[in-house]
């Protein structure tokens, strides 16, 4: 059994095909200086070719899967007419009287470097978007056709196996022939996972040496879900899974038929259920699943990457953008978590040997205020129609926050001094993420408008575990009873300053962690908008008063199996848990695909 990370809900059996892509072998030809327009004229004939081909794709994808896959495409045509990254390797050429294709690729792999070992997903999503540029560009300059690094045509139901597929590539996939896909990278947040999402293709991401695990040919078992993998099932698991898939297609219809109904429990607790968003495109995702606001917009993407800073009027647009597509509901915008491997390229970032415990997020903004004042001017001024507020995060200290909000009053100030209209004051909360903060929590709390935790962060540093760390997976564990402490010492002291309390890390999307925090009595919950459906199921189903019987267990508990089966052993009781937990062992059942079709 194999697993990874299911990113496109169903279940698929069919035989495996390997589909082995590489960039173009580039000679590192070097040209004559006579021949320097030519060749820089030869790179940009390629970019407008590529962008065609881009075009089409974003036409077909329109089709297939609607305008918020389409927009996958906008965001590559972007990246492939980036004037920086061009005139970079328009200099290169000229400097180094380089071809076209030997610039490129050098300065591709730059900037691959600079982004494939990022942390955030988003950012190593992005590396995915960079290869398929760069592949098509290769292509052409070398003279080949993107047909040559495809595997053609696909006559019968196959489970595609990959080290990564791009969102070119699987928009061109035939659902009929397709039945699912594997990929070795890749995250639920990556384009090529929401475009198979959108064409309702069952998908695992992330599964280390499937290449090499799954051969050619073998029959493949996969659950989108749960990210488990069977490699030549048996006839038992084969009907297991068959079972499953009927009892998930039941919830599914279940989820379908709560969609615009809101998140309470059977006695009554009300939970705001809202979304995190990471990009722009995901916006309207977010929407349409039904979040009531956003908990978390994170703003890294206007800086990641760029050569420059956004100005404040193109922060303002976004921001107005956002709250606009949430109407009536808040959405909060958390300042820029510059730091460790996000700066944007124009940024001279200090070399720091441990830049996650270095100088990142409020640190930087505090220290570079003309980073940080601009941000602060643009959510004051997209908050004078929209109800967008200001979360501050990595905070450990008073000082800092009462620092970050003596800024927003300074500019605030500004603005009305200026003419420009603006929100003279929005709400401020803090992000809760270090053991520091958690200790300030009461601190924090009576000054804060909210407060929202950050567990991924927060379980990290409270365990001194890496979570990019794969060897230290097993050690990464949210339900520790260290961390489920700190949670219900944070939520008593938000209940007594009477501020809301919100968590914006995974657990708020894992079932079984929403019995702790729902019994904690947190009351807003913003995670991945996909996972938004699911967890309304499981509160709409959970009584408040038996979570609230099930987290007092779980802080007393000493153990994090202890933790786990506690809070398994009251969902189970409402919920059937196999249906709802990633740590069941068999694969969960799904909607689609070829095994409910053949079952």
């Amino acid at each position: 059994m194999l697993r990874g990370v299911g990113v496109s809900p169903g279940v698929a059996f069919a035989p495996a095909l390997a589909v082995r892509w590489s960039f173009p072998q580039v000679d590192g030809r070097t040209i004559t200086p006579d021949q320097l327009d030519a060749e820089v004229g030869r790179l940009h004939q390629a970019v407008q070719e590529v962008v065609s081909q881009l075009s089409m794709l974003r036409n077909r994808t329109l089709e297939r899967a609607g305008p918020d896959a389409a927009g996958i495409f906008d965001a590559q045509i972007m990246m492939a007419q980036d004037a920086e990254f061009l005139g970079s390797v328009e200099a290169l050429i000229r400097k180094n009287l380089l071809s076209a294709e030997s610039a490129y690729e050098f300065k591709a792999l730059e900037l691959r470097n600079a982004w494939q070992s990022a942390r955030q997903s988003f950012l190593r999503d992005r590396v995915a978007d960079l290869n398929a540029i760069q592949l098509r560009m290769l292509l052409h300059l070398v003279g080949r056709t993107a047909d040559d690094a495809w595997l053609g045509e696909i006559r019968e139901q196959v489970v595609i196996v990959a080290h990564e597929l791009s969102p070119g590539l699987t928009v061109q996939l035939d659902r009929d022939h397709v039945a699912g896909l594997i990929s070795e990278e890749g995250t639920r947040t990556s384009h090529a996972a929401i475009l198979a999402h959108s064409l309702g293709i069952p998908a695992v991401m992330g599964v280390s040496g499937a290449l090499e695990q799954i051969a050619d040919g073998a029959n493949v078992l996969l659950d989108g879900q749960s990210g488990v993998i069977l490699i030549d099932p048996t006839a038992d698991e084969l009907e297991a899974a068959a079972l499953q898939a009927s009892r998930r297609h039941r919830l599914e219809l279940q989820l379908e038929g709560i969609a615009n109904e809101p998140a309470i429990t059977p006695d009554g607790a009300r939970i705001r259920l809202q979304g995190n968003v990471d990009l722009p495109e995901e916006v309207d995702s977010a929407a349409r699943y039904g979040a009531e606001g956003v908990g978390l917009l994170r703003t890294e993407f206007l800086v990641t990457g760029r050569t420059h800073l956004p100005t404040e009027d193109e922060q303002t647009e976004y921001y107005r953008r956002v709250g606009a597509a949430f109407a009536g509901h808040p959405v909060v915008v958390r300042s820029y978590d510059l730091g460790g491997d996000k700066f944007p390229a124009a940024f001279v970032a200090p070399h720091e040997p441990n830049p996650f415990l270095g100088w990142r997020s409020i640190r930087v903004c505090l220290d570079r205020p003309e980073i940080f004042r601009p941000q602060l001017r643009a959510i004051l001024r997209a908050a004078a129609d929209r109800d967008i507020q200001l979360m501050v995060p990595m905070v450990i200290s008073l000082d800092e926050f009462a620092a970050a909000r003596a800024l927003l009053a300074e500019e605030s100030a500004s603005l009305a001094a200026a003419g420009i209209r603006a929100a003279r004051e929005i709400p401020v909360g803090v992000m809760i993420e270090t053991p520091a903060a958690v200790m300030l929590a009461a601190d924090l709390a009576r000054t804060a408008a909210f407060v929202s935790v950050g567990t991924n962060d927060l379980t990290q540093y409270t365990l001194a575990v890496d979570r990019s760390n794969a060897r230290l997976a097993d050690r990464f564990t949210p339900l520790h009873p260290a961390v489920v402490r700190q949670l219900a010492h944070i939520r008593q002291a938000t209940a007594a300053a009477g501020i809301p309390a919100s968590v914006c890390g995974e657990m708020a999307s894992d079932p079984v962690a929403v019995v702790l925090l729902v019994g904690l009595g947190y009351d807003r919950f913003s995670t991945a908008p996909p996972a938004i459906p699911l967890v309304k199921w499981v509160v709409r189903n959970l009584p408040a008063a038996a979570a609230r019987d099930a987290a007092e267990g779980a802080v007393a508990a000493a153990t994090a199996d202890d933790v786990q089966a506690i809070l398994r052993a009251t969902l189970g009781r409402y919920v059937d848990v196999r249906l709802v937990d990633p740590s069941t062992a068999l694969p969960r059942p799904s909607v689609g695909a070829s095994l409910r079709a053949g079952s």
